[in-house]
């Protein structure tokens, strides 16, 4: 029996190793970077969005929830967020910790504001990272300098949600800004040496396999260090619900999402870190496909294409002229 147990855990390590060596997985990089296994600490930091209040829109994108996008909402201060955190049983799986600002944009603020937030979630010598959710249209000069200043006691990594390169698609799901502003926020947090890592997002409305490959083609000409790859899925109460019930939005299917994201792995940058592969939604409130629920599926199926076709990150990729 122990050399029967002993087989099995070879092969999965055999099976993790493979995959860590197909794309560059997150953890991994974290290990290396930290010399340990580093975890987020999702932060919910009380902020709202410019495509809700009404500066450039209302109502969110089609795809977004009432809490956002992310997938931790409180009502407590961020300093309570942290300390409840550490209280947990969480904090035992690792010695070091990234604070992660998730929900809606998490720049959205005066210069005043933004440093107070920020500060009071940094209450823990474990923690070792800021990383922090935004909209490439709040992102300026200014801002970019703040963050900067956290340089280099800590790691400090920008999440831009740019979901598409097509404008056109943009204007449909109610983004509220033009891609050239994603360009304009790399460029700024570049400059002062802050990680971006890109959203981007597959089976949207309307979209085309040349609309993936024109977004991967767009994103391959910038400095960005990590990606965000998102399946569309449908949300109670959110613009795409209506469409999916009126029956004017067909969610993606398994098969044909683990097609495109083979794409997006093997034509994207190969020094680029792969952050997520699939969008996880609120089980509560997810209404379609049925399959999101099963990030395994996702996971799995992409480890055995990339294996039985013998693929690998960025093996197809060009590099931009």
């Amino acid at each position: 029996m122990s050399n029967l147990n002993f087989t099995i855990s070879l092969d999965i390590l055999i099976f993790m190793e493979d995959r860590y060596l197909r794309y560059k997985h997150l953890n991994e990089y974290l290990k290396l970077k930290f010399g340990e296994r580093t975890l987020k600490i999702c932060v919910d930091g009380g902020f709202t969005c410019p495509n809700r209040d009404g500066t450039c829109g209302t109502g969110g994108c089609i795809f977004c929830s009432s809490d956002g996008s992310g997938e931790h909402l409180s009502h407590t201060s961020i300093c309570q967020q942290i300390l409840e955190y550490f209280n947990s049983y969480k904090a035992q799986r690792a010695n070091k910790f990234i604070v992660y600002f998730q929900n809606f944009t998490n720049t959205y603020a005066d210069l005043s504001v933004l440093k107070d937030k920020y500060n009071s979630a940094l209450i823990d010598d474990r923690i070792v990272g800021l990383q922090i959710a935004t909209r490439p249209d709040c992102i300026n000069e200014d801002i970019a300098k703040l963050l900067s200043s956290y340089l280099p006691q800590y790691y400090v990594c920008v999440e831009l949600g740019l979901q598409t390169s097509n404008d056109k698609t943009a204007s449909f799901i109610n983004r509220g800004y033009a891609s050239d502003k994603f360009s304009e926020a790399v460029k700024i947090l570049r400059k002062y040496n802050i990680d971006v890592v890109c959203h981007i997002m597959i089976g949207l409305p309307g979209e085309n396999f040349n609309d993936l490959k024109n977004t991967i083609q767009f994103l391959n000409q910038h400095d960005i260090q990590g990606i965000k790859i998102h399946s569309t899925y449908v949300l109670k109460n959110t613009k795409l619900c209506e469409l999916y019930s009126n029956n004017q939005y067909i969610p993606i299917s398994l098969e044909d999402y683990l097609e495109k994201l083979t794409y997006v792995i093997t034509h994207i940058n190969p020094n680029i870190i792969i952050h997520r592969i699939s969008g996880d939604a609120p089980k509560n409130l997810l209404v379609a496909p049925e399959w999101n629920s099963h990030k395994k599926l996702v996971l799995n199926g992409l480890d055995k294409i990339l294996k039985d076709r013998n693929l690998y990150q960025g093996c197809f990729y060009k590099k931009a002229e």
